[in-house]
């Protein structure tokens, strides 16, 4: 079957068109920022390192930098450990109100991050909790909870039941079944729900904004750099980002996913 050049033509222009609209901001920040100037637009004025160097200087965005890792990490992975946790309970026993609590389970991911964090604020006022880097990590837990558990949830299909019996008949105890059997068989989706989460966490402002204080996340001073004005060093900042989710992609991809295929 001979395929129409022009729809060839019109695909490829379709395709370009659509990748150079998602990529295009991305290689316009990675661009400026090698900014050789005072400001990040164009002209583009020549090629310098000095935005990266004033970034690793630059004390407080290495401590916001530090501070987002941390939070990102640990919040997702208690929000992926809770979504397992719960995914499995939903989907191996029948509780009562199962499908209420799936709804309730997954009805933040419907909610504005504002709400959810001057909710949170509020509870934590009446509290008493004083603000800090564990407070927003308590409200990125809770935005990524419910996306941790939609992901292991629908990939808890019925065939994974007859391998946990086996296992069960073979001497295993729930607690075994579930940390030496599913856990291994669900981890593409514990992965990509880990991922995720820490991407979520690591872009977010709003929660991380209202429930911090003195230490702040890396989105936080970013703002707080932007209120004087363009700065090349923000541009710099964003590019490292983006340099480190890729590469943490690539390897993902080259490591897990690569040797699922081959399997």
């Amino acid at each position: 079957m001979t395929r129409n050049p022009l729809a060839t033509i019109a695909s490829w222009v379709y395709a370009a068109l659509i990748f150079g609209f998602i990529f295009l901001p991305v290689v316009v920040l990675v661009l400026f920022s090698f900014q050789d100037g005072r400001l990040p637009v164009p002209p583009f004025n020549g090629f310098s390192l000095q935005w990266y160097e004033a970034v690793f200087a630059d004390r407080k965005l290495m401590a916001a930098l530090l501070n987002s890792f941390m939070v990102a990490t640990i919040s997702s992975l208690i929000a992926c450990l809770l979504g397992f946790l719960a995914a499995y309970a939903l989907a191996r026993y029948k509780l009562p109100g199962s499908a209420l609590q799936r709804g309730l389970l997954i009805a933040p991911m419907t909610v504005s991050y504002l709400i959810i964090a001057l909710g949170l604020l509020t509870v934590l006022n009446a509290l008493g909790i004083g603000l800090s880097l564990w407070t927003v990590g308590i409200g990125h837990v809770v935005i990524n909870l419910p996306l941790c558990f939609a992901i292991i949830y629908s990939s808890m299909g019925d065939h994974h039941i007859n391998i946990e019996r086996a296992a069960r008949d073979l001497g295993a105890n729930d607690f075994k079944v579930m940390a030496l059997v599913t856990a291994p068989m669900l981890l593409p989706s514990l992965l990509a729900s880990f991922f995720l989460s820490v991407t979520f966490s690591w872009d977010e402002f709003i929660i991380a904004f209202l429930l911090s204080r003195f230490d702040v996340t890396l989105p936080v001073e970013i703002w707080s750099l932007l209120r004087s004005g363009l700065n090349p060093k923000t541009n710099a900042i964003g590019s490292l980002v983006f340099l480190v989710s890729v590469t943490v992609l690539i390897v993902l991809e080259l490591c897990l996913f690569g040797r699922t295929k081959k399997s």
